[in-house]
């Protein structure tokens, strides 16, 4: 049943994403006079299509790995005398322009959207305050303290641990200082330090870049407390339920979740004693980890999940914001992601960020499914992320994407002529041979994850 719900909420996830990138170039095309004789959510046979009354056939087909418009090109085939002019090849440079960067910018339309309904519902995070700093790492050199509350990072405010996550992330692979603004709590006097880094955590596979700058924040303790087990897993098998509590292994004390997920992934293949409390009696239940690459290391899984604890209000950040307020919110979001975007694109090729951070459609859908799970914001905050994403891959100067199609284009009002067919023809190709390596790099990634 999970797989299930994972492979539909991946389709119905990415099926949204690519109907509204080619919703824009299809609503756009149609603005400027060309005629659209496709549009396809889906590549291969059609299972469903309809043609409406100026010719465009509307298809669904069976393969859901994408989409795409087709509009009328005499590059394609024969057009008819009476409707070159609404031909895309016959279209003006700026049209052409015009229709090809509409699938973009639809998607990062589309995440703002998202980001303004998520904003109008409100927002709430974390307080980042510091609980412990360790001994020569970059926080230790700054000089951050127990109890004190970073609150922003190079100039930018970080109100909650998302924000401070995201502000760490931009610093992926610098090497440099990352200065820190922290006070203490009842306190308005902000100290401002700088933390040493050089290439950080540039070789790190999914790097967490609060630990990277040596620190744990003070969140409420997370008990060793089950509250999802998953199907078929070596913890369903040993009779593991949620709710349980994990008291010892081997006759070891758990005091906390990682305590328990340190212990698990110590001991892959090797069977472990734990004592549970459920319903108020202990119970010992025998389960052996499934031995899991990750990275250079085999580690022990179970396939248990942890509950949340409850947070006190006072650990808490919350903002309301009405319409107006919430669109500038989700405007300056959108911006700042689809920068964060190009740049960690580029500080990968620079070798500053690691490739295995590279994720492909199996990833995506299990996020795609985990986050259906989780309940529908969640959903709508993966879906505007994934949106800028697919906006910015889309953007990027490949032939085959709409940014080569763009990088031609703008050869062209640069030069005053076309691009010799010869030249396009030769980047579409070695486009191609690019985005299919890069693809299947990041389906490797996906498998080697798995």
């Amino acid at each position: 049943m999970d797989l299930i719900q994972t492979i539909i909420s991946a389709v119905v996830t990415l099926g949204l994403l690519v109907a509204f990138h080619e919703y824009g170039h299809f609503w756009v095309a149609r603005r400027c006079g060309i005629k659209v004789l496709r549009f396809s959510i889906g590549f291969g046979k059609p299972l469903w299509k309809h043609v409406d009354k100026q010719g465009t056939e509307y298809t669904l087909a069976a393969i859901p790995l994408g989409g795409y418009v087709r509009m009328l090109d005499e590059r394609e085939g024969p057009v008819d005398h009476a409707e070159l002019d609404k031909a895309f090849n016959r279209a003006s440079v700026w049209s052409r322009i015009a229709v090809v960067s509409a699938g973009p910018l639809a998607n990062f339309l589309l995440a703002i959207v998202v980001f303004w309904v998520l904003f109008l519902r409100g927002e709430s995070g974390l307080i980042p305050v510091v609980g412990t700093v360790a001994a020569s790492s970059p926080a230790d050199y700054a000089g951050l303290e127990v109890g004190q509350e970073i609150v922003a990072v190079d100039g930018k405010l970080t109100p909650t641990v998302a924000a401070l996550n995201l502000r760490l992330l931009d610093r992926l692979g610098d090497t440099g200082t990352v200065i820190l603004s922290a006070k203490y709590p009842q306190s308005d006097v902000v100290y401002e330090s700088e933390a040493p880094i050089d290439r950080w955590l540039a070789d790190e596979e999914a790097p967490s870049p609060i630990a990277g700058l040596g620190i744990t924040l003070d969140l409420p303790k997370l008990l060793p407390i089950i509250e999802t087990v998953t199907p078929a897993s070596p913890a369903e098998l040993a009779g593991f339920k949620s709710g349980d509590q994990v008291l010892s292994a081997d006759g070891t004390p758990m005091a906390i979740w990682m305590d328990w997920v340190d212990y698990v992934r110590a001991r892959p293949g090797r069977t472990i004693s734990a004592v549970v409390l459920r319903d108020g009696l202990t119970l010992t239940l025998q389960v052996t980890p499934k031995a899991t690459q990750a990275n250079a290391e085999v580690i022990g899984t179970v396939g248990l999940g942890v509950r949340q604890p409850e947070v006190a209000a006072d650990r808490m950040r919350s903002f309301d914001r009405g319409p107006v307020e919430a669109l500038g919110a989700s405007l300056l979001r959108t911006g700042e992601l689809v920068a964060f975007t190009f740049e960690s694109m580029w500080k990968m090729l620079q070798g500053l960020i690691s490739p295995k951070n590279l994720s492909g459609p199996i990833t995506i859908a299990q996020v795609a499914g985990s986050s259906v799970a989780s309940g529908w914001v969640s959903w709508l905050g993966l879906m505007g992320l994934l949106s800028i994403s697919l906006g910015a891959l889309n953007l990027l100067p490949i032939p085959v994407l709409d940014g080569g199609h763009l990088l031609f284009y703008c050869m062209e009002v640069l030069t005053g002529r076309p691009v010799p067919e010869k030249v396009q023809a030769l980047g579409y190709q070695m486009g191609m041979v690019l985005v299919l390596s890069l693809m299947a790099f990041a389906l490797y990634n996906d498998v080697v994850r798995l």
